[in-house]
């Protein structure tokens, strides 16, 4: 039924309990394609100030941090992937920047995916009431079913 499926992460431990879930989905659609997916988005203040407090902060500390951030998601997924391609999932990884909701509905629409599998609570506090609040407008953005995992 299904033939591809995106799966968006965090990073967090929280969002990745909607792995589980794709494995079951996966295995059931005789091994979709699943594309484990996060969305870096670069906040200069944030990253500021954990620059300044690492004494990185000089010319060109911005691209050094986005790139770090990036190399950072990449080694998270790939490790995430790893363990499932040795169950037997078919999956393969993908970073972008930008917004999240925006670009897990662009990249859904861009790249026909079938199904979208997400957690509803992210990362805690105020990152948490973001990205449920994500989840949300993803739902409303894409046309293609969504499996909400709380």
């Amino acid at each position: 039924m299904y033939k591809k499926i995106l799966v968006p992460l965090d990073g967090s431990e929280l969002s990745e309990r909607a792995i589980s879930h794709v494995k079951t989905v996966a295995f059931g659609c005789h091994n979709p394609e699943v594309i484990l997916f996060r969305v870096v988005e670069f906040t200069e203040e944030v990253y500021k100030e954990i620059y300044k407090e690492m004494g990185k902060i000089g010319e060109g500390w911005q691209e050094e941090a986005r790139k770090e951030a990036e190399a950072e998601t990449v080694a998270y997924l790939s490790m995430i992937a790893d363990a499932m391609k040795q169950e037997g999932v078919i999956v393969q990884t993908d970073v972008i920047s930008g917004k999240p909701a925006e670009e897990i509905s662009n990249y859904a629409h861009k790249n026909e995916v079938d199904l979208i599998v997400m957690s509803t609570i992210g990362r805690s506090g105020a990152s948490r009431w973001v990205f449920g609040s994500v989840a949300d407008r993803v739902i409303r953005h894409v046309k293609v079913p969504v499996l909400i995992v709380r």
